[in-house]
């Protein structure tokens, strides 16, 4: 897979991060919630949390915000009844949509999902129609002026790396297993080389073109469910190009 498409369709669901940080705030609530509630609420002794925290001071959250969410994942608080369901589908032209949600209410979650697919033209599928053709595994994205391919590459072999790749853009991205993934944040921490993003993600074994119009319609149908209250992530593919990501 090319680079390119790899850093497109991370920069595709990033790009959209800061426009709407009161929504973001509250996506990043639900995931402490649901670590906090199956893992409890130390975040030493709970990976998952520890990292659902460090994304949300990564987008200055107020520390009254993240203790609530996980008084809520311990039961000290109402509100922690949140259940993690994976929607598969397809966008234009039949490429692969995967996306996570995190709900209170699938009743409601599941209509307004297949509302929005259909409406940009694409469908929900059946489990599995698209997950075989994703990866789950843990990233990370390194400017390459800040850091060098040798430094990231010894750092990654000895601690659980899978894969160092250079993208077009002048950056490198590191894939691990999800399992170690807090074993190589912490490694690139202790080397301090630090990671533009970092995350656990899907990645698509393969990449599909389609032609320019269709992209675009796949791109509006990513965002308006990026958009969704209960949507965590969105994978695709679509190769996505600087073209599709700018032009309306």
């Amino acid at each position: 897979m090319a680079g390119h498409s790899k850093w497109a369709n991370i920069q595709h669901r990033k790009g959209r991060v800061d426009a709407a940080r009161g929504k973001l705030w509250s996506k990043l609530s639900k995931a402490i919630i649901l670590a906090a509630k199956s893992g409890g609420g130390d975040p030493s002794a709970n990976l998952r949390l520890r990292k659902a925290i460090d994304d949300a001071k990564a987008v200055s959250m107020p520390k009254d915000n993240i203790a609530r969410a996980i008084k809520r994942g311990t039961g000290e608080l109402d509100g922690g009844d949140l259940e993690e369901i994976v929607y598969e589908g397809y966008g234009p032209g039949g490429v692969a949509v995967m996306c996570e949600t995190l709900t209170d209410n699938r009743n409601r979650t599941g209509p307004e999902l297949r509302t929005i697919f259909s409406k940009m033209g694409g469908e929900v599928g059946k489990s599995g129609c698209v997950s075989y053709l994703f990866d789950r595994k843990g990233l990370f994205v390194f400017s390459g002026e800040s850091v060098s391919e040798e430094s990231l590459m010894e750092v990654a072999l000895e601690n659980g790396g899978d894969d160092l790749e250079p993208t077009d853009e002048g950056k490198f991205q590191v894939t691990c297993q999800p399992e170690l993934f807090e074993q190589l944040s912490d490694a690139f921490d202790q080397a301090e080389l630090k990671p533009d993003i970092k995350e656990i993600t899907r990645l698509p074994q393969t990449t599909v073109g389609v032609e320019a119009g269709v992209a675009r319609r796949v791109v509006k149908l990513l965002q308006s469910l990026d958009d969704h209250d209960d949507v965590q992530n969105v994978s695709t593919n679509l190769e996505i190009t600087d073209e599709a990501l700018t032009e309306e």
